[in-house]
């Protein structure tokens, strides 16, 4: 993952916790995507696999996710991607339509077991 782009942390562990900020669509060499909907959440999805494996942890283990997506009209298309990388039972989720910076469609948060 490439530095946080303010001041806070990407992830903090606290004892078997692992916080993980809102992500975007940024890859490891910095470069945005901006492609849509689909492209977006899965970089986002596999930067979060990535930063729960460096923290002990996985996809599996994540308890909770918060999504922001620009337009809640795509929802739909989230959750295509999303249910390709979560299986039952899935995280427990909060959505909600926001304003995001740069143009990004998607932002995703998580909460998971170390």
């Amino acid at each position: 993952m490439p530095p946080a782009r303010g001041p806070y942390s990407t992830a903090v562990v606290w004892e078997n916790l692992v916080f993980v900020s809102g992500l975007l669509a940024v890859k490891a060499d910095g470069d945005t995507v901006n492609g849509g909907v689909r492209e977006e959440t899965m970089v986002i999805l596999r930067n979060l696999k990535n930063v729960l494996e460096a923290a002990g942890s996985g996809l599996e283990k994540v308890l909770s996710v918060t999504v922001y997506l620009a337009d809640i009209g795509n929802l739909t298309a989230f959750n295509e991607v999303y249910e390709e990388l979560f299986q039952p039972p899935y995280p427990a989720r909060a959505t909600a339509g926001v304003s995001l910076p740069a143009g990004f469609l998607v932002e995703l948060s998580a909460v998971a077991f170390k």
